[in-house]
């Protein structure tokens, strides 16, 4: 019917006067983008175990009708449940007991979950990240001094009355030393302090930062510290400990400026570290000598302790304590890749060798030290002595160099107190020999400035100076009676360079004396001063004692960098 009826409408508008056609345009408003926020939707996931004997169980209580006892009339013992009520609960009653040990499971998930989370790798890695954060807070004044930035200095916040208040006595402050400047005649003393330089006025001085230790560390000994070669943030320090009837075992820790409390990578070693040193081509590679004659080789970038590669199983081996190791880049001229590294050793047995790496660590020697002879006149009547037997012939090595440009030159020091200049290539292995000091040599430091001249160290209390084409040192620096046991040169002067004894660190600039040094520091109460380290992109310097402690402290006031000398 209703089709009918728009049919006849639409009949009766044709040629009528009463319909008008017209054009109309629906207005569509303007969008409007909402969005809402709601709660975190909660999923929680429950788990029921159902059993066969659960479902006869339940079959046998819905079939069977429980029997209705008279129950007295007596108000108080009437129960206020229906029938149906009672029964539903009798039913719920049995499965209940049934699932109590659902809980007990999912108490046991829980702890798994919770296990697996803490010992995730993920969790491990953002709390070395918030660790980072938090040291870098905490020690943020002295790192911005190391590394030469300004020092963020929090604001105070301060009400409006103590703001006055504090105006007001900054005030009353700046009055009286005016009047106090007035009133005090100015001294001849002044006026001499005022016209002297800046460079004289200011002594150089060291400032301490803060000093990498540990737990673990306390009680051993630093015996050798090296930078890594690329990030220069990371260092590698080697710890020994020696006591009465053996050694105990020592330590190879690699500590960051993004947590001077605790290190980046601790390796364990059977035996008391004495020498560590990374790798230029490889910065990932840590060679570590100790006391045993064992040398090993150790990844950083891998979590575990375990060894890379160990020289335990070489039939060429030490025999005597690694006193020193070293990653050398070899090739006289060679620039770049062109030069190779190689990895050189010398120990106690008189040996100084190079390691190759293949499947396992193996080694063939450089040179073998020989003792010298005396060169004693034979007295009248005297009989000639046998010959000495082969170990006699052979003396201790302690320590060598290579040159800063011919890697073919290399010096050796002995614990006879003499220092051989060899070549690595040639017949003649030694070049030359430099006898000066009276005890074994510690250690011996080529100038990296200037290239003919080098330093030595030794236990007979004195520092040389020596020059390559002079067999006789040129200068000898003593200021106390102790074993000198490091030396380094200053990486931005060729002037200076830093000695450590038993008591004091020694700064000595030779455009300053060359009699005094310009800056001597006690060594702290309860330990003893073993190593020393130049950083390399920081005016400071590392010391290390005999407490496990690496002081990192700031140079004040030393000489502007001069590499001509």
């Amino acid at each position: 019917e209703r089709n009918k009826i728009y049919a006849e409408i639409c009949n009766a508008k044709i040629d009528s006067e009463s319909f008008e056609e017209k054009m109309v345009q629906t207005i569509s408003g303007a969008v409007k983008t909402k969005e809402v926020q709601c709660e975190t939707i909660t999923v929680a996931e429950k788990g029921v175990m159902v059993t066969s004997w659960d479902f006869d169980n339940s079959l046998d209580a819905s079939e069977t009708e429980p029997a209705q006892t008279e129950e007295p009339t007596d108000t108080a013992e009437k129960s206020s449940q229906s029938p149906t009520a009672e029964k539903h609960g009798q039913a719920v009653a049995v499965p209940s007991a049934r699932e109590s040990a659902v809980p007990a499971r999912s108490h046991e998930e829980r702890e798994c979950q919770s296990e697996a989370i803490l010992t995730s790798e993920n969790l491990k890695q953002d709390l070395v990240v918030v660790e980072r954060i938090l040291m870098e807070n905490i020690f943020q004044p002295k790192l911005a001094v190391y590394r030469q930035i300004p020092v963020l200095i929090e604001p105070v916040v301060t009400s409006d009355t103590d703001r006055e208040e504090g105006e007001e006595e900054e005030d009353e402050e700046e009055k009286k030393d005016k009047k106090k400047h007035e009133e005090t005649p100015v001294k001849p003393s002044t006026l001499s302090d005022l016209n002297q330089s800046p460079a004289e006025a200011a002594a150089p001085s060291l400032e301490q930062l803060w000093s990498y230790r540990c737990d673990l560390t306390s009680g051993h000994s630093v015996s050798s510290m090296a930078w890594n070669k690329v990030n220069p943030d990371l260092l590698a320090v080697g710890y020994r400990e020696f006591v009465s009837r053996g050694q105990k075992e020592g330590l190879a820790c690699c500590w960051s400026l993004k947590n001077p409390m605790w290190p980046e990578r601790i390796f364990r070693c059977e035996h008391g570290v004495t020498a560590v040193d990374f790798s230029l081509a490889s910065p990932n590679l840590l060679a570590v000598g100790m006391a045993n004659g064992r040398v090993a080789i150790y990844d950083v970038r891998s979590r575990s302790d375990a060894a890379l590669l160990d020289s335990s199983a070489s039939l060429n081996k030490h025999t005597g304590p690694v006193w020193q190791l070293k990653w050398v880049q070899q090739g006289r001229g060679a620039t770049g890749g062109d030069r190779k590294e190689r990895l050189i050793s010398i120990s106690g047995d008189g040996r100084m060798t190079q390691w190759f790496i293949q499947q396992r660590l193996d080694c063939f020697d450089l040179m073998t030290i020989k003792r010298t002879r005396t060169g004693k006149k034979k007295l009248l009547g005297e009989k000639e002595r046998k010959s000495e037997a082969p170990i006699s012939q052979q003396a201790a090595g302690m320590c060598f160099d290579f040159h800063p440009e011919d890697t073919d030159i290399f010096l050796a020091g002995t614990e006879e107190g003499h220092i051989h200049c060899c070549s690595c290539s040639g017949k003649e292995q030694i070049l030359g020999t430099y006898r000066g000091h009276k005890g074994p040599v510690y250690k011996v430091a080529w100038n990296p400035s200037s290239t003919d001249m080098f330093l030595s160290c030794s236990a007979d209390w004195s520092i040389l100076l020596w020059h390559r084409d002079s067999h006789s040192p040129l200068l000898t620096f003593t200021s106390v009676t102790a074993f000198v046991h490091d030396i380094k040169w200053a990486p931005k002067s060729a002037f200076i360079f830093a000695a450590v004894n038993e008591r004091r660190v020694e700064i000595w600039d030779l455009s300053v004396s060359i009699f005094d040094p310009v800056l001597s520091c006690a060594a702290s109460p309860g330990g003893n001063l073993s190593s020393v380290l130049f950083a390399k992109n920081a005016e400071c310097l590392l010391l290390g004692d005999s407490c496990g402690q690496v002081g990192v402290w700031q140079l004040h006031s030393l000489a502007a960098p001069s590499t001509e000398v």
